[in-house]
């Protein structure tokens, strides 16, 4: 699996180029290319402000946008009613009217929603401490999203879209989650994209990663790519020199020892210089974003 494949526009999930919005003189999204066949998890991550909600937004045709975009083989802007069908789309898992019954939460997916399978998520439910009386006021945290999750994973859609989709969430509630995402919902005939900013949360469950700053996009690969093109040197004293000159993308200091993330540079080459590691996704974003767009 190598970065993100471009295939043609009628194989692709979603297809974009030139994907702008302005909203006055301010630039949300600008100019953003992209081709995401299906069968990836792919995560939409950057700082708040970045982008990553309106660039969702227009992918689900919520706001004009300029640029060529299609999703499904669809135009969101002018086929989003033909587009839904196919699509899920949680932008809080968290956030449901505090009246709703377990009941109710069912009966209006039902209705809405052409592809769910009521039976799927009675069959969750039942594993699960809800109970078809209850309501959302008298749930826990990761009860709501025991509920939502339920909801969305018995919807039979080609492309779910998850905006920030565990926050305020504990770290308990949000790792079941995303297992239960992978287990119970995800095969190769569906394409999941997820956008947060809370990084170490997605990275085991992420075939490709999109990094977007500022409205652009700064990184767009493959976790394997990511593996070998990102390093860390942990560099000796003597090589010190050496290693800059290299022009690291970051550096930090640690327990005395210098650490250096590089970008494209052979293993060989660092493993001259120092010990080398695998860089954290965290640690490639934070890198990526103190640097700026390249």
């Amino acid at each position: 699996m190598s970065a993100i494949q471009p295939p043609t526009a009628a194989d692709a999930v979603i297809s974009a180029k030139g994907l702008t919005k302005r909203y006055g003189k301010h630039t949300a999204v600008n100019g953003i290319d992209l081709q995401i066949p299906a069968g990836r998890i792919v995560g939409l991550i950057g700082p708040n402000g970045s982008g990553k909600t309106t660039t969702l937004q227009a992918l689900l045709g919520l706001i004009p946008c300029d640029g060529a975009l299609q999703v499904l083989g669809l135009d969101p802007r002018t086929q989003r009613d033909q587009l839904m069908q196919d699509v899920s789309f949680i932008a809080d898992v968290a956030v449901l009217p505090r009246w709703l019954k377990v009941s109710q939460a069912l009966d209006f997916v039902e209705g809405v929603h052409p592809r769910f399978s009521r039976q799927k998520a009675e069959r969750m439910i039942a594993a699960t401490r809800l109970r078809p009386n209850m309501r959302v006021r008298e749930m826990s945290k990761g009860m709501v999203a025991q509920l939502h999750l339920a909801l969305v994973m018995a919807i039979d859609a080609r492309l779910l879209v998850l905006d920030e989709p565990t926050l305020g969430l504990d770290i308990v509630v949000r790792k079941q989650f995303f297992q239960q995402l992978l287990e119970d919902y995800f095969d190769q005939d569906k394409t999941i994209l997820i956008s947060t900013h809370q990084v170490e949360e997605i990275e085991h469950v992420l075939t490709d990663v999109i990094f977007i700053q500022e409205g652009r996009v700064t990184l767009n690969a493959s976790m394997e790519d990511l593996a070998t093109r990102y390093l860390e040197l942990a560099v000796l004293p003597e090589h010190l020199a050496e290693a800059t000159a290299l022009r690291p993308l970051a550096q930090r200091q640690v327990f005395g020892k210098t650490l250096m993330t590089f970008e494209d540079v052979p293993h060989a080459q660092l493993a001259a210089l120092g010990e080398v590691r695998s860089v954290a996704l965290a640690d490639i974003f934070v890198a990526k974003m103190q640097g700026g767009a390249q």
